[in-house]
């Protein structure tokens, strides 16, 4: 293996094979930045203008798309707290009152080398590790995969800061609207109400456009005697924080990109609910766990390194077994069929050079975001700060109809947004966390689609929820959880009580 590694080498450094990952981190950025846009739909726009590219070539750009999208998600997430992907949405809670301090500056600067440094880790994971991690992945089956579901729901709804109980009802609004569209297992409609829009269900790009965009802005044009002028003030003197101060993220990082390449090797689970893990467990470990969610650059670092130590890992289960681990890797796969590659076993043993060589460029490709995002999104992008607070607001409306419009080109989609947009601002205003409402919708058709499985499977036998080790090891995992959550809740009450004015 190692031999292949660095006879791959000398291929992935000609000009024309650097040139496409450059243009594919810029691009990715770009499609992460744009609401409604995503690396999922920039590499399928590209893979028709592949086919007289060389597959070194082509599989650079997508490699480069991939990478350079999961950053450009953090930019809205940090600058309007608009969600660029769904795996920024954790890049939100401390992102966005960074910029609202006047320290934009450094929230994309600590987002940019955590990108970097997660997608660097998952590079090398690729490399080293995808023969015995694609055949560990072998060890989840539906029943395993549906309590990591179950784990990844209720870990958000009740670690979150704020109210369990409020965080739980959350969780059971995302679940129920996956559940709408057609049955994946019987085929039956559910809560279509008879439209043949929301056959497919609902996007989940439209609801975090409408959950996360629309509260500001209504906020913002139903005050429109508040300016940010103070904004800007304290954001043209704030600090920049240099490489060299953010060497105390160590921990986190390391930390971050072992849950993101855990995460990303599970087929079908995606790195969506792993940055909030990797969030909750970087907040469980800091010193000032009371100061996340306020404005603290630690909880950056952990969202935006799994959120790209995810990318690499989620094609080890698609290179080696043919099972992509997100929708991204899904469409990489049509990139390697297009040029006669055929994921699985035997791509190592035929196609040697093209499967290294696509591993070197996925850490060629996180290498180039240092560079590359630091000129594009710090000086380009952060200057949105600028605008008056009604014009920003207007632009924000804009760009959302735009993204929601680009999904499908379908109006009803503007419209579910805006609808959204509203139930967003209600929750907003009743303090019930929208964070569980996205992992919800993201994971609960996943959940349900294994558990049905599972009945299948076993003929309704509900014993099999628990028949094998690793279900054992992660329920006691989800009941440590419960147990823990009733317990914070127990002692802050008895401090409450204890220290209550007479």
């Amino acid at each position: 293996m190692f031999h292949a590694l660095w006879d791959a080498l000398p291929g992935i450094l000609d000009l024309s094979s650097l040139l496409a990952i450059a243009v594919g981190v810029v691009a990715g950025i770009f499609l992460g930045a744009l609401p409604g846009l995503s690396a999922t739909l920039g590499i399928s726009v590209l893979l028709p203008f592949t086919f007289g590219l060389s597959p070194q070539v082509a599989l650079g750009m997508m490699a480069g798309i991939y990478n350079g999208s999961m950053y450009g998600g953090a930019i809205p997430a940090i600058l309007l707290n608009i969600p660029g992907t769904p795996s920024a949405v954790a890049t939100t809670f401390d992102g966005y009152p960074m910029a609202q301090q006047g320290r934009a500056n450094e929230a994309l600067r600590v987002a940019l080398v955590s990108s970097a440094i997660g997608g660097i880790a998952s590079g090398l994971a690729l490399m080293l590790l995808a023969p015995p991690l694609g055949s560990a992945t072998l060890m989840f089956g539906p029943i395993e995969i549906f309590w990591v579901s179950v784990f990844g729901i209720l870990s958000i709804a009740l670690l979150i800061k704020g109210n369990a109980i409020k965080g739980l009802i959350s969780a059971g609004i995302g679940i129920f609207v996956a559940t709408v569209g057609i049955d994946p297992v019987s085929a039956s409609e559910r809560f279509t109400f008879g439209s043949i829009y929301l056959g497919d269900g609902i996007s989940v790009i439209v609801l975090l456009i409408g959950l996360y965009a629309l509260p500001p802005v209504i906020d913002t044009l139903t005050n429109p005697s508040s300016n940010n002028k103070q904004h800007q003030n304290n954001y043209s003197a704030g600090g920049v924080a240099s490489f060299i101060s953010m060497l105390r993220f160590w921990k986190t990082w390391i930390r971050s990109s072992l849950i993101g390449i855990a995460v990303g090797i599970l087929p079908g689970a995606g790195g969506s609910f792993g940055t909030f893990i990797s969030y909750n467990e970087a907040k469980r470990n800091a010193r000032n766990p009371d100061d996340w969610g306020k404005g603290e650059p630690e909880g950056v670092a952990a969202a935006e390194t799994c959120n790209n130590a995810d990318t690499a890992a989620s094609m080890i289960p698609a290179l080696t077994l043919g099972i992509p681990g997100t929708s991204v890797a899904a469409v990489m796969l049509g990139g390697f069929l297009i040029h006669g590659l055929q994921p699985g076993p035997n791509l190592f043993r035929e196609h040697p050079d093209a499967v290294f060589g696509f591993m070197w460029q996925f850490l060629i490709a996180s290498v180039m975001l240092i560079f590359l995002g630091g000129s594009v999104a710090t000086r380009i992008f952060s200057k949105v700060l600028y605008l008056p607070k009604q014009l920003l607001a207007s632009t924000i409306l804009s760009l959302m109809v735009v993204g929601a419009y680009s999904i499908h080109e379908s109006m009803f989609d503007v419209y579910l947004m805006l609808g959204f947009g509203v139930i967003g601002y209600i929750l907003d205003k009743l303090k019930f966390p929208m964070a569980p409402v996205v992992l919800g919708v993201i994971l609960g058709g996943f959940m349900e689609y294994n558990f049905r499985l599972s009945m299948l499977m076993s003929g309704n036998d509900i014993s099999v929820l628990w028949g094998s080790i690793t279900s054992v090891v992660l329920i006691v995992l989800v009941v440590g959880l419960i147990a823990l959550t009733l317990l914070k809740d127990k002692v802050s009450a008895m401090i409450g009580k204890k220290y209550q004015p007479r």
